[in-house]
């Protein structure tokens, strides 16, 4: 499987040289609720919704506080950024509950919501000026470029730690990477790796801001900054040649003409009436409609970031959650997640909103299920809809699972049939990293 597969990549030195073991857990850390604190404290954000108006007009004048070029800003070292977080599931059962799932292992929507949260202040931490109790940034999750597992279960009874650092940084955006890890018989053993892309904007949130420029240390910190522009590339490529943008190639036509041939019913050609929509299903298959799941969610003030918008780990844990939904009902067995990769956050979420989300089996492979949530905000008074996000989930299930099969065919490619394309090629990018 993947994570007999996947390789426990060494940790850099600059993550790993503060992490010890110790059976006692790691006293001293700060935990997740302290971070949620200090992000509110960074930023003068108010626990009351009633007063969030007022917080953010005081944010406005913090305007004369942002650099006018980056160079006016004092560069920063790998380890300024650098931060060990403590969630303590062992040590402390009092907060298991939230963390629990029916089969008795983490809930993997909350460790999404605790890394988008260790991501900010880890960039805050980074942008850090001594003289200002508050930050005029507004940093904000743009991109989950990765995840990916190196486990299958998260134990829900042992100690959990979060480590992470900045490993690279534009002009106005900074790269995260963050590893979780477990106490097992007074070891820390990796559970995951995960690579967030942040934003910097203005105190209303409106415009880029620069950020401290990034200077490595090491040829160690020179190779993580390098793999940093590579993954920025990477993304531009992906981007460039998405299916929104160019055709499918030659070798993904003849892909989706052949399942076509496949799934034609050639009991008609005798009678003369063989046509595009004479389809039938192959064996131990499923089409692609008949294969997603919907769900709606009203942004309650509970779920607000330190912005007063919707928190994206609130959003990234909905999306997994019914994408878990689909790819168990798809499957008939319980699935694992094996990677979350190029979640794009496209457009906030006001509190209030309705959130519709949509879940699509997009391709399979043996017991892999590729699961893409789409997500969307509607307005009740103006009856528009907008698309807020893109999830891509993969998931292992117990068993082989069913072929996804796209439907509609025709002269040009039409939707399902680029679905089930886009889903191939994020499950073969994910398979290449594991």
């Amino acid at each position: 499987s993947a994570y007999r597969l996947c390789i426990m990549r060494k940790l850099p030195s600059v993550l790993a040289r503060t992490l010890t073991s110790g059976t006692s857990g790691s006293p001293g850390l700060p935990d997740m609720s302290e971070v949620r604190s200090k992000l509110r404290d960074i930023v003068g954000a108010s626990t009351n919704w009633r007063d969030h108006v007022q917080a953010m007009q005081e944010r406005k004048a913090l305007h004369t506080l942002l650099a006018k070029r980056q160079e006016d800003l004092p560069p920063r070292r790998m380890k300024d950024s650098y931060l060990e977080v403590i969630l303590p599931l062992g040590s402390q059962p009092e907060i298991r509950e939230k963390y629990l799932n029916v089969h008795n292992s983490v809930r993997f929507g909350r460790i999404l919501e605790d890394l988008d949260s260790l991501g900010v202040l880890i960039c805050y931490t980074h942008t850090k000026q001594e003289m200002q109790p508050r930050s005029p940034l507004s940093i904000v999750t743009a991109l989950v470029d990765k995840i990916n597992l190196c486990q299958k279960i998260i134990h829900p009874d042992c100690d959990i730690k979060f480590t992470g650092n900045v490993s690279w940084v534009g002009k106005t955006s900074m790269e995260v990477k963050m590893h979780m890890l477990q106490l097992h018989d007074g070891d820390y053993s990796p559970v995951l790796d995960a690579t967030f892309v942040m934003v910097a904007r203005d105190p209303e949130n409106k415009r880029p801001a620069f950020v401290n420029p990034l200077v490595p240390e090491t040829p160690e910190e020179e190779e993580i900054f390098k793999q940093g522009e590579l993954n920025k590339m990477r993304r531009i490529d992906f981007s460039t040649a998405s299916l929104l943008k160019m055709a499918p190639t030659a070798e993904e036509r003849n892909i989706v003409h052949d399942i076509f041939l496949n799934t034609l019913d050639t009991r008609q050609e005798g009678k003369g009436t063989v046509s595009f929509h004479s389809r039938k299903l192959p064996p131990n298959a499923v089409w692609m409609e008949d294969a997603k799941l919907k769900a709606l969610q009203i942004c309650h003030p509970e779920e607000r970031n330190i912005f007063n918008r919707i928190f994206g780990g609130f959003l990234m844990r909905k999306a997994f959650e019914l994408g878990w939904a689909t790819a168990c009902s798809y499957g008939g067995s319980r699935p694992f997640i094996v990677s979350v990769d190029d979640i794009m956050f496209q457009k906030p979420v006001e509190v209030g909103s309705l959130l519709l989300l949509s879940a699509q089996v997009c391709y399979t492979e043996n017991n892999y299920i590729q699961v893409r949530v789409h997500s969307e905000v509607y307005n009740a008074n103006t009856r528009e809809h907008h698309t807020t996000n893109i999830f891509h989930f993969t998931f292992i299930s117990e068993n082989e699972v069913p072929q996804v099969v796209p439907k509609t065919y025709g002269g040009k490619y039409p939707i399902k049939s680029m679905l089930y394309l886009d889903g191939k090629r994020h499950f073969t990018a994910v398979m290449k990293e594991i």
